[in-house]
């Protein structure tokens, strides 16, 4: 069942609090949830609420701690739960666990945050449209909140947050897009949900150069900036290692490119 008619936003009490106390917490409820999985075939829903209060401060990475109090919101600490549902369940079932998992998360709102910002690979272009369709389904109830990525003192909106981690990623799908985020990440969203092989092929090559730009250690700067280069090597890919980048997410991207410039100074 999602929050979504909610007019409250309210997501899981236990990432409200310190770091050790939330990496305790996160410990029990993935190791909660993997059992109830287990028993049910389902995932049910946090066991406690806790409403965020409009201006309150989501701290989404590791990089905004300095400087936050004492006790926060810490949403990048949910990523802790996926090793300990891992612990409770089968190797064999990992996999399915894990997208049964994420599943859920993406019928609330703070999943949905979580997948949005800080997202897990794969990043295909076919899972990063239903990751980034779920914040949308959320995005009035999530703007009540303030959010700090960089630093605690970024204060950014939904709005800003967004621009900041999926820009480049929405201008590669829809260059010169409306420039209202919301917009041009739903039309994203739409173009990368039907996309073909050679669609995503073009957005990962116009979503490079501005990789390559803010990548200031790449030794081989020029050759990944060129298009032939780009073309040749993206075409000798496995179709599992493409479609891994086939979002034109720059985080995928970012670890190709690291990859290339290693066997060009071979």
């Amino acid at each position: 069942m999602t929050q979504e008619q909610s007019t409250v936003l309210e997501f899981p009490a236990w990432l409200h609090g310190t770091t050790a106390a939330i990496l305790r917490k996160a410990r029990a409820e993935g190791k909660w949830w993997a059992r109830k999985y287990l028993e049910t075939g389902a995932f049910p829903q946090s066991r406690q609420l806790l409403p965020v209060q409009p201006g309150e401060v989501l701290v989404m990475h590791a990089g905004a701690e300095f400087g936050a109090p004492h006790s926060c919101w810490r949403m990048h600490l949910f990523a802790e739960v996926f090793t300990h549902l891992d612990e409770c369940v089968p190797e064999e079932a990992h996999q399915r666990t894990e997208e049964a998992f994420e599943s859920f998360c993406l019928s609330t709102p703070w999943g949905a945050l979580h997948h949005a910002v800080s997202p897990l690979p794969p990043w295909s272009a076919e899972r990063m449209a239903v990751r980034l369709a779920s914040v949308l389904r959320f995005w009035d109830a999530l703007q009540g909140p303030r959010y700090a990525f960089w630093s605690f003192d970024d204060n950014y909106t939904l709005e800003g947050l967004m621009e900041d981690r999926w820009r480049k990623t929405l201008e590669a799908w829809c260059p010169g897009g409306p420039p209202p985020v919301r917009e041009h990440l739903a039309l994203t969203v739409e173009r990368m949900a039907r996309a073909t092989r050679e669609d995503c092929l073009e957005a990962v090559l116009r979503v490079i150069p501005a990789v390559v730009e803010v990548n200031r250690d790449l030794k081989n700067r020029d050759v990944l900036r060129d298009p032939g280069f780009l073309r040749e090597r993206l075409g000798t890919l496995s179709s599992k290692k493409f479609e891994s980048l086939s979002s034109a997410c720059k985080y995928a991207v970012n670890g190709q490119l690291y990859a290339w410039d290693r066997e060009l100074g071979r």
